[in-house]
């Protein structure tokens, strides 16, 4: 009977603590939108589309691997 002295008030403060939670969640916005989320799923992504200022390695790899598919091979020149 005596940890019911402890318990009740205990209950009662998470109680509290747990509705502030939910009105705060509430107020905040986060159940605005709850059909996007559901949606998401069932459609495909994007395709992305590549940053136009890529940084400065990223730019020289991608230069190097185009020069490399343009430029012809070497040995087969050669060979004729």
């Amino acid at each position: 009977m005596e940890s019911l002295y402890l318990l009740v008030p205990i209950a009662l403060i998470l109680i509290a603590v747990a509705i502030k939670i939910l009105f705060w969640a509430v107020n905040s916005g986060q159940y605005d939108d709850l059909d996007t989320e559901g949606h998401r799923i069932l459609f495909d992504d994007e395709p992305t589309i590549q940053k136009k200022s890529a940084s400065g390695a990223e730019k020289a790899q991608s230069e190097q691997v185009l020069s490399e598919k343009v430029q012809p091979d070497h040995d087969a020149s050669k060979d004729t």
